[in-house]
């Protein structure tokens, strides 16, 4: 019986939370916040964008980021 509720999954970006404003604009917020060396990198913990495509484009930019700050760090010497 359909009761006029869609059935059809919620959209998911994994490990990040995803919101929809009051004006129609996507947001999505990382649930776990990005490590200090990401976070000095640039890596942006929430963000927005037009369209779940677009928003799926920038949440995967800010784990690139992050995952190559990480790389870098590790890679470093510390003395």
């Amino acid at each position: 019986m359909n009761d006029g509720r869609s059935t059809s999954p919620e959209p998911t970006i994994p490990g990040w939370r995803l919101i929809l404003s009051d004006a129609g604009r996507l947001w999505a917020s990382r649930e776990k916040p990005f490590s200090l060396v990401a976070f000095h990198a640039g890596a942006e913990r929430t963000v927005d964008a037009d369209s779940l495509e677009a928003l799926r484009v920038e949440t995967e930019r800010q784990e690139t980021i992050a995952r190559q700050a990480q790389e870098q760090a590790a890679g470093r010497v510390v003395s």
